[in-house]
């Protein structure tokens, strides 16, 4: 239920109203009351009063305090011994001495007096319309106390009225703290008044009796103060706590938990600072009666209170001006305040924040005890409310950015496109770079994930450096970045593309080796290519397919959509193509360099599409590893090759047959089960069958790790390390591995008979295998003059234009009737061997 707010505003207004309703009840009721007490008695009921008083209860509703005494015991006492005008004459001056003592405002003074004044008013005229009898009657007692307990009603009534007036309604808190006494002391009260009133009668001495009983009763009232103080701090802090979990978990989260301190210590002004969390800057969050966002102190690290609070670790710290040394007060002077409580807060980083609670607004009272331990408890509440606001922070976080580098992704730059565009639809101009990183993949599969993420890293901090100052710079998928360049034309975007590139080609120490650091881009702008952001994105996608052929750098035209559609069809065509044979093996033939017999023919995929030609290897078995296929293709591809070997075999001839294996179809676990059940299904033996690996497929960790190689190799196939020399691996790494050859990349041996440093490397890779007990292919033989080279350098088979190019099965069958003989079956073989006719 929202609160009412307050009538009055002003104190005074509310203290006059109080005389006005005190002075002419007090006209028309007391001077029908008045007796002549003797001296002595009016200073002991005088002195009474004041003892009674001095023992209150205390409402504090925001600047103001408000007070509530029980002195019911005095009240009757007076009533009886000195009459009704001495009694408000000596309970007004009582209370007004008593809280002038205590430096309560002249305003609330006089409300106060006013009200003592109508509640013996209120009493008076009760008695005086009440049966009153002798002291010793029964109706006696009840009338005095009928008559007392409706004063304290009434005068709680007017207590409770003023701060209604004044502050609202102030809670279920402040009614229970004032009635409470009405109910469960006021009455013992009368009835202990009562009683020695009896016990005086009879004689003088019984105060020597009550004595005790009324510092007893003194004591009770107090402790019902403490414990009524105390309750009101649990509610508090349990409303506190119920406030902290219902809390947003965003910034105006965190400005209610501080407002709340401050409502819950009735302070002047609270501050929270927090340290930098993930990509927010360290924040400064004020509360003040004034409305000041910032000042001068909690946020500084050298600050002397802070610097306590955080070191302290004991709980709060709490400082007076009055107790201060003289850098203490020259802390608080910096703040302006004259007292402050400052305690650490808990963040989920662990690095610590800073709370600081300063001045109680409050005209009598100053921060105590109670209120540092009030807020020690609260700092627990606290403390999880900033946590799991920064948790929750996290997780949007964790949502909207790349883990490894802590760059934003690609969801995040979706939106940030999209309130980009949508800030002028008409008018926005953007641009969008998408960068590859060239040899992302050969990297991971040479060196492993660790040295690829590395090298996202180098890249990043690349495109950080020398990326345009308002660019938001975002990490895609795999090995793609992007780059939103607000505010840019097209053609402004393309020229940014093209220095980013050249300034990020560079080389880059990764896992211990330099490595180029090359970037294919592409390029997309708004709105000319787009207007949102999965149009700009998908545009620029396809932009960058189309760069590897565009010396780098390629901007999104209408035209390459129908490449990226053939991509698409491709991909979707890819298992029919094998079941209607546009999918097809050539066989190359590969010699022994020394007797030229034809040990083997290594099997090479091609696809004849229908509508688009002969499509390169290359392009339809990377499809085929993005889409999660190569599996396929591989088992195709093998089939086709084992069932040629059978026909051989048939023949009785021993001619082994090679196929190639991707580093993605190593990784599969039912791989050497299927290349075993390919053998069977042709009954091939193994060693008729030979794997030629990559050799980054080889070194590659997941592979290395697994126990592929060597389960392959126990089937009694061959395997084999094609391109050798184009990657990381040396040979010292290939003893650790179950390998039976290496095949020189023909990059080296086309140019063997012009240069003598390929001839060099050629060597040195032949004589190291044979060391290693490795056999050696040269692959891209294509004259005599490098065949005899490598002949005499000792190297076991050939392969290349010079021996055959790559042929289908009806042209092999043609050239192996037309180029080769037959040899006899050599002693402890099983099958006859090809050999090439010179």
């Amino acid at each position: 239920m929202p609160i009412r707010p307050p009538l009055i505003t002003n104190p005074w207004t509310v203290a006059w109203l109080g005389l006005v309703l005190a002075g002419p009840l007090s006209l028309l009721v007391l001077p029908g009351d008045a007796t002549t007490p003797g001296v002595l008695a009016l200073f002991a009921v005088f002195a009474a009063f004041v003892a009674a008083e001095s023992i209150n209860l205390q409402f504090e509703i925001r600047r103001h305090t408000f007070y509530c005494s029980a002195s019911e015991v005095v009240f009757v006492l007076a009533l009886v011994e000195i009459g009704g005008l001495w009694t408000a004459v000596t309970r007004a001056v009582a209370v007004a001495l008593v809280l002038v003592a205590q430096h309560v405002p002249a305003a609330k003074t006089v409300y106060n007096v006013a009200v003592a004044t109508i509640e013996v008013c209120v009493a008076v005229a009760l008695l005086e319309l009440l049966p009153v009898g002798t002291i010793d009657s029964p109706a006696t007692w009840l009338c005095y106390l009928l008559a007392i307990v409706a004063a304290d009603v009434v005068g709680a009534l007017l207590v409770v009225g003023a701060i209604t007036a004044t502050h609202g309604n102030p809670g279920r808190a402040v009614w229970t703290g004032v009635f409470g006494p009405i109910v469960m002391v006021g009455p013992v009260a009368v009835l202990v008044g009562l009683a020695i009133l009896l016990l005086l009668d009879v004689t003088g001495w019984a105060v020597v009796l009550m004595a005790p009983l009324l510092v007893a009763l003194g004591l009770l009232y107090r402790h019902f103060a403490s414990v009524t103080r105390k309750g009101r701090s649990v509610q508090r802090v349990y409303d506190f706590a119920r406030l902290v979990e219902q809390v947003p978990p965003d910034e105006a989260g965190t400005r209610q938990i501080v407002d709340a301190v401050r409502d819950l210590l009735n302070a002047e002004r609270v501050a929270l600072w927090l340290p930098p969390y993930l990509d927010e800057e360290p924040r400064l969050v004020v509360s003040a009666e004034n409305g000041d966002a910032w000042y001068d102190g909690p946020g500084d690290p050298d600050d002397l209170f802070r610097r306590l609070a955080v070191a302290d670790g004991g709980g709060p710290v709490m400082v007076s001006l009055g107790r201060a040394d003289d850098a203490e007060t020259a802390a608080l002077a910096r703040r302006g305040v004259s007292e402050l409580l400052a305690a650490p807060v808990m963040t989920a980083a662990g690095e610590p924040g800073y709370l600081e609670v300063c001045d109680r607004r409050s005209d009598v009272l100053s921060f105590a005890e109670s209120d540092r331990v009030a807020l020690d408890t609260m700092l627990t509440h606290v403390n999880a409310a900033i946590r799991h606001q920064q948790l929750l922070s996290q997780i949007r976080y964790d949502a909207d950015h790349d883990r490894l580098t802590g760059l934003p992704n690609r969801q995040r730059l979706a939106a940030e496109i999209d309130q980009l565009l949508s800030a002028d639809p008409l008018g926005a101009r953007a641009g969008l770079i998408l960068a590859a990183l060239g040899n992302y993949t050969e990297v991971t599969d040479t060196l492993g994930h660790a040295a690829s993420d590395e090298l996202l890293l180098v890249t990043a901090g690349l495109l950080r450096e020398h990326a345009p100052p308002q660019a938001l710079l975002a990490r895609m998928e795999g090995e793609q970045f992007a780059v939103l360049l607000p505010g840019l034309s097209l053609a402004a975007t393309e020229r940014a593309a093209r220095r980013l590139r050249e300034a990020a080609s560079t080389r880059a120490r990764v896992a211990g080796l330099d490595l180029e650091v090359t970037l294919t881009i592409g390029v997309a702008a708004a709105p000319v290519h787009g207007t949102d952001s999965g149009t700009l994105m998908q545009r620029a996608d396809v932009a960058l397919l189309a760069a590897a052929d565009s010396g780098g750098v390629a901007s999104y035209h209408p035209v390459l959509d129908q490449q990226s559609l053939r991509r698409l069809q491709l991909g979707t065509e890819l298992e029919q193509a094998m079941a209607d044979g546009q999918i097809s093996v050539v066989y190359q033939p590969i010699i022994d360099a020394q007797t030229s017999d034809i040990v083997s023919v290594e099997t090479l995929v091609r696809w004849s599409h229908p509508r688009y030609g002969q499509i390169p290897p290359e392009d339809f078995i990377h499809l085929a590893e993005q889409i999660g296929r190569i599996g396929a293709v591989t088992d195709h591809v093998l089939d086709l090759a084992l069932a040629r070997c059978r026909r051989w075999l048939d023949q009785d001839i021993a001619l082994s047959v090679a196929v190639n294996l991707s580093v993605h179809s190593l990784t599969e676990p039912d791989l050497v089960t299927r290349i075993a059940r390919a053998l069977q299904k042709h009954g091939v033996p193994g060693e008729l069958l030979t794997l030629e690996l990559t050799e980054g497929s080889v070194v590659d960790d997941s592979v290395r790790d697994s126990t592929v190689l060597e389960d392959l190799h126990a089937l009694g196939l061959r395997l084999s390390m094609d391109d050798f020399g184009t990657g990381y691996s040396s040979l010292s790494q290939l003893r650790q591995l179950p390998i039976d050859e290496v095949k020189i990349d023909k990059s080296f041996v086309l140019t063997m008979s012009t240069s003598q440093g390929e001839s060099f490397i050629a060597r040195s890779i032949i004589e190291l295998a044979h060391n290693l007990g490795l056999r050696v292919v040269a692959e891209g033989v294509e004259d005599e003059l490098t065949r005899n080279a490598l002949t005499e350098m000792g190297c076991d088979k050939l392969q290349g234009f010079l021996v055959s190019r790559p042929l289908p099965d009806d042209r092999l069958e043609s050239w192996l009737l037309a180029r080769t003989g037959v040899r006899s079956v050599a002693p402890g073989a099983t099958h006859r061997r090809l050999f090439v006719r010179t």
